[in-house]
């Protein structure tokens, strides 16, 4: 049982195996020193450039948000991470170690690209940012801007790094959110829908409280079941990613523009648009749905 003040359970787990697809929903997980087991563990990289494939590069990887990546079996902290397979929406499939893996990749992106595990040194993206007013502090719009991520972002900023080089994270290691945010989003624009999906979070945190109540979590630590605690670091910043159509969810810049309007937060030092929020891991366990969640 989590000790402290009680805010909640875990309504759900995400593991996303390769950065920017679809990924699992788990009934458990190990929350390792690096993040859930196997999160973020895969990568596209585009090789003509040496930049890591994300969908916040909308028009060079239209559909990166529909292939669907899984392990082929559960992964075990003591072991080789299993392959991963890769479900593409035109019904083919990729398994990593395969012989054809990035061929059938290149194929659907119209890209040359291959599947990796670890991220270059100066692991940097492609990102579109959104014809949104205050989207962006500095005042992107209707563009695209070259973003290093992971340890190259924080090696750039002369700082410390939450996560060690190769990963493919893109500031830290775990990300958690509630479903009083999703619920006060709804509120504010019942029109859109604010699915735990758009937002991408490993911890969905259920009965926390009302309105953005883990705002109030940075620099706190958060324990999870019996052994599981991490330390909150920052909210988390959103971008176009919330607004891009997946599965039946459909395209709604309206996602991104009601975060502007109801939860700018600090972060760095500027003023963004935040959903959720960062952590690092404190003290690593076993976590499942139902565990009791912990201030």
């Amino acid at each position: 049982m989590a000790t402290g003040s009680l805010v909640g359970s875990v309504a759900a787990l995400w593991r996303f195996p390769v950065k920017s697809m679809g990924g699992e929903r788990l009934d458990h997980a190990d929350l390792t020193r690096r993040g859930i087991l196997g999160d973020r563990a895969f990568a596209l990289i585009d090789r003509s450039t040496g930049k890591v494939a994300s969908a916040k590069s909308v028009r060079l990887f239209p559909g990166l948000l529909d292939c669907r990546a899984t392990f082929v079996s559960p992964p075990k902290a003591d072991r080789e991470l299993p392959p991963v397979c890769v479900a593409l929406p035109n019904g083919k499939v990729a398994t990593s170690g395969s012989t054809e893996v990035d061929d059938v990749l290149s194929a659907f992106f119209g890209r040359d690209v291959t599947l990796a595990r670890a991220a270059p040194d100066d692991f940097t993206i492609d990102q579109y940012h959104p014809d949104v007013e205050n989207a962006d502090p500095a005042g992107h719009r209707n563009t695209v801007v070259e973003q290093k991520l992971g340890s190259a972002f924080f090696a750039e900023a002369g700082l410390p790094s939450p996560v060690p080089v190769g990963a493919f994270f893109d500031l830290f290691p775990v990300s958690l959110l509630t479903t009083s945010t999703l619920t006060q989003l709804t509120e504010i624009r019942p029109q859109s829908l604010f699915d735990e999906r758009r937002f991408r979070m490993n911890v969905i945190v259920g009965g926390a409280g009302s309105g953005f109540v883990e705002n109030g979590w940075v620099n706190q630590e958060v324990a999870i079941g019996e052994t599981a605690k991490l330390r909150v670091a920052m909210p988390d910043p959103r971008c176009v990613m919330t607004t891009l159509a997946q599965s039946e969810l459909p395209s709604d810049l309206e996602v991104l523009r009601t975060l502007t309007r109801s939860n700018i937060m600090p972060v760095g030092g500027a003023q963004y648009p935040c959903a959720g929020v960062y952590a690092v891991v404190a003290a690593p366990g076993a976590v499942r749905v139902g565990d009791q969640v912990a201030i």
